[in-house]
């Protein structure tokens, strides 16, 4: 065989080459999720927030409106159909959606 088909061949390298994607995307990037999520509700507390609770988001339902994310990028706007433990159901034109109440950051009716 020629050196350049040895490279095809060799297990090693292939373990070389996508070990550390496999790590990044595996390990890394859900442990930053985590955090994320530590250091927010953190923030909250300190802050003197009140995290959202059930009792809170239930008054909600049935109306329209505007859900917001903040840095997480969740921006929906729709009908609040329903809230089941720490998740709430929004029906849009698009379809339902279902979001972690744990990351909303305001609602607005509309």
């Amino acid at each position: 065989m020629s050196k350049d088909g040895d490279f095809y061949m060799n297990p090693a390298i292939w373990i070389a080459i996508y070990m550390p994607i496999f790590i990044i995307l595996f390990v890394i990037l859900p442990q930053q999720y985590v955090m994320q999520k530590k250091i927010i509700l953190k923030r909250k507390k300190k802050e003197g927030l009140e995290i959202m609770t059930n009792e809170m988001l239930k008054k909600y339902i049935g109306k329209n409106c505007k859900i917001s994310g903040g840095s997480y990028g969740i921006n929906i706007k729709g009908k609040i159909i329903d809230i089941n433990e720490n998740w709430i159901e929004v029906e849009t034109n698009k379809g339902n959606n279902i979001i972690n109440a744990e990351f909303v950051q305001s609602i607005k009716t509309v």
